[in-house]
Order: structure tokens, then sequence, then C-alpha cells
């Protein structure tokens, strides 16, 4: 695969978009380069005046760019429901669901408004059922796509723990991301394989950044409040030599969701020194998201503890 970046967007104008978590860093990014190729782009986050703001550098960039924002906080399923409700009284179909919202290493373990930890309900869950309850706006769509943001934490320390998905015994920050990363990788390619049974017409892949430089990482996890992270001052070390800027993180997301070379079941990633920085390529999948077993089991039990079920 050649060198990837922004000028090999193909013409996105007609399409509609939806990125969660785009108010900043990589959904932000994200945003700014498919509204520059011409899609229709509706931005969700939980802050309005942050969705205000990066409505206003769009369009100061691309004026001509069709673009709203809507809030939606994926930490509680009622009120994705409502944002669903919303969403669908203003558009008919979907071309483009890109699941870029996340929550990293929370040092104390926090839950949802529904119960689960904080990372697994968010990071995965609240996309599970955004994405199951858009499903008949996205089989209307023009060839349409769903992306999945994961991490290469999927390959690390990571198993989904179905004897405590929620880690209530013992929380375990780095291992909860993780799990809430393999998890959403493992959806994106059950998904591939659901909707090529039931005949659905998506292409459902996924995506990592490497290390890039966004909120995330350079104030800390700290979910904007208390304390930082023990070792947030490694990851400051770090960064400057290890990391990649978010404009550049959010190219394998970019990749999945416009190129031609783009494949269902697909995972995305920079191709440099531990997949951290570098041009567009396949990633490495890890052992545990291949497992089909695993990935038809997670979904059962997600439909459960979401009440959302897919048709």
């Amino acid at each position: 695969m050649k060198s990837w970046n922004r000028k090999d967007i193909p013409l996105q104008a007609g399409r509609l978009a939806l990125i969660t978590g785009a108010t900043g860093g990589l959904g932000y990014e994200t945003a700014l380069a498919l509204a520059a190729a011409g899609a229709d782009v509706v931005l969700t986050g939980r802050n309005p005046v942050k969705g205000e703001v990066a409505l206003d550098r769009i369009r100061a960039a691309h004026p001509a760019a069709q673009i709203c924002y809507m809030d939606l906080d994926l930490s509680s399923l009622a009120k994705v429901g409502a944002f669903v409700g919303r969403f669908t009284a203003e558009h008919r179909a979907l071309d483009l669901l890109i699941n870029n919202a996340g929550v990293m290493t929370p040092p104390t373990r926090n839950e949802t408004d529904d119960g689960f930890e904080l990372q697994f309900g968010t990071n995965y869950l609240g996309h599970f059922a955004l994405t199951a309850q858009l499903l008949p706006l996205l089989r209307a769509g023009d060839a349409p796509r769903v992306v999945n943001l994961s991490s290469g934490a999927h390959k690390l320390m990571a198993d989904i723990h179905f004897d405590d998905l929620q880690w209530q015994n013992r929380y375990r920050p780095w291992r909860a991301y993780a799990q809430s990363k393999l998890a959403i990788i493992l959806f994106a390619f059950e998904l591939q394989r659901r909707s090529d049974a039931a005949g659905w017409g998506l292409m459902s892949n996924a995506a990592h950044p490497g290390y890039a430089r966004t909120d995330l990482q350079t104030s800390g996890p700290r979910l904007g409040r208390g304390r930082p992270h023990p070792l947030g001052w490694l990851t400051r070390l770090m960064t400057p030599f290890m990391s990649q800027t978010a404009a550049e993180g959010a190219l394998p997301t970019l990749f999945a969701a416009t190129s031609p070379e783009a494949r269902p079941k697909g995972y995305y990633g920079p191709k440099g020194v531990f997949e951290l920085t570098g041009r567009v390529g396949d990633a490495t999948v890890g052992n545990e998201a291949r497992d089909k077993a695993v990935a038809a089991r997670l979904w059962a039990e997600s439909e459960v503890l979401t009440g959302v079920k897919f048709p």
C-alpha cells in the first residue's frame, strides 16, 4: 500500500457521515477531513460549547462545509436512544458511521448511568447500542460503512472477562481499557459476518491511531478532574519521541472510511515501529480478536446488557 494521506480521500459529496466524539482529537480531525472532501458531517459530543468551537474551526477552514453538531452521551443508554430518535427524525439514511469516542484508563473505577464499568460501557456498549439502532438508516445508505476505533492495546493483557465484564472484583485500568478495545474490534468483525449472512449490505472494519497526541495522552487519563494518573509523567516524557499528531492518527480511520482499497473486516493503523507512527497500512490483529466463538458470545451478552437487539 502506497503512502496514503488526506489528498487520497475520494470525493464524498452526497454522503452523510456521523462521528462520535468529534469535538476534539481524532474525531475532530476525521470530521475536518471528511468535510473538506464534501461529505455532510454530523459531529457528536457531550459538550455543546466544544461542539460550537469545532464547527467554527471547520467552517473557517472550509466555508462551504455542510456540518452540524448533536449532543450524544454514550455512557447512557437512555441518551443514546434519545439521540437516535432525534437523528432518525432528521435523516432517512446514513452512509458512514465512525464509532470514535472513548475513555482511557481512569485510575479508579467509574460507572456509566446504567452501572457498567465506564470504559466498557462507553467505548463498547454505547457504540453497540448506537449501531444497532442506526442499522435501518445504514441499510438505506449508499455503500454504507461502519468504522470502529480500536487500539493496539487490544493485543496486550487483553481478554473478554465474561465472569466479570464490569471489573467489579478487581479494577485494573489498563486491562479494562484493553478489554473495551478488544470488544470493539470483535464487534467490527462480527458485524461484518452478520451483515454478510443477513444481507444488510454493510462494510464493517476497524482502525487504530497508533500513539496520537490527543487530550487522552497529553493531559493524562483523569476524566478531566482529580489527580492525574501516576504514570502520566512517563506518558508526557515519551510523547515527543514516539507519537504523531492527531491529524496523522486519524488517517487509518479515514482510510477505513473512504478508501476503495479498504476491505470488509479490515484493520488499519500506522506501519512504523510497534505501530505507533508511520504510513497507513494493515494493522496486526490479536489472536483473541479473531475468535469467532468469543465474538458471538460477546454479541449475545451485549444484547442482554443493552436491551438492544439487531434484527
